[in-house]
């Protein structure tokens, strides 16, 4: 969460696994995920987190990040940056980058990685695929938001009933 001198902000996020919803298989989604819970006024913040090591300044405004001939299974997520009060954040940034399906990041390009801003509610779309685990982490989306004039939040996105999820030091189930 983004803890500003006035406000936080609340990244709430939905999943959808496209394609064959029953063909996705090794232990990722197989069916839409349940909505975070609804707002309530006084929510604690998402959790920040570490950016890692593979983050690149400058990546494209998109909010398709699958490239013609890309492996791996798609997936959309969709969602509200809102405040602590429930209120839509209009205009705020959000920077996504992760691995491929196999568990490796573009350090030279920008594959897999891409900034939108979102709308007059608050909402996202993000079109990707399904990230690989690699040796130490499991499945998981990178993000930073920031509110207009705010202060960015750097923070990660998992996949809920992943079987990784246990033996990776950084998972949080609440994001």
């Amino acid at each position: 969460m983004i803890d500003t001198p006035t406000r936080r902000i609340v990244l709430g996020a939905g999943a959808f696994a496209a394609g064959s919803l029953l063909g996705i298989g090794r232990g990722v989604a197989q069916k839409p995920l349940a909505p975070t819970p609804a707002c309530h006024d006084g929510d604690k913040p998402t959790l920040a987190q570490t950016e890692g090591p593979f983050f690149k300044p400058s990546s494209p405004e998109r909010i398709e990040l699958i490239e013609a001939g890309m492996a791996g299974q798609p997936i959309e997520l969709f969602g509200f940056v809102l405040s602590r009060d429930c209120k839509p954040i209009a205009g705020a940034l959000l920077d996504f980058w992760q691995a491929d399906d196999k568990g490796q990041y573009d350090n030279s390009g920008f594959r897999l990685r891409g900034h939108q801003f979102t709308d007059l509610e608050g909402r996202f779309r993000l079109r990707s695929i399904v990230p690989g685990a690699y040796v130490g982490r499991t499945r998981h989306f990178h993000v930073k938001v920031q509110p207009r004039g705010g202060r960015v939040l750097t923070t990660q996105l998992y996949f809920p009933g992943e079987a990784r999820n246990r033996s990776d030091g950084l998972f949080r189930k609440e994001l």
